[in-house]
């Protein structure tokens, strides 16, 4: 399909590749880029990956946040009460 009938037709062409089609999407003759369905497994496998990740904190992020705030406390109130 051309870019164009694509955005004619885009919810129709999400209809069918949701029900298995591969669109291939041309510009001026060339490929561009294709519409598929996403599989279930891909967000299976994404869910395993992560399963066993744990996050390694920074060790230096406590100081970096202390030095940050230190140097945007101002001495006085910049909006002192009237």
């Amino acid at each position: 399909m051309s870019a164009s009938e694509v955005s004619r037709a885009f919810s129709a062409v999400l209809d069918e590749a949701e029900h298995g089609e591969t669109i291939v999407i041309t510009r001026a003759g060339r490929r561009v880029a294709t519409i598929t369905a996403t599989s279930a497994a891909t967000w299976g496998s994404l869910r395993a990956a992560l399963a066993d990740w744990t996050p390694t904190p920074d060790p230096t992020f406590e100081n970096d946040m202390q030095a940050a705030r230190a140097a945007v406390t101002p001495d006085e109130d910049p909006w002192p009460s009237a």
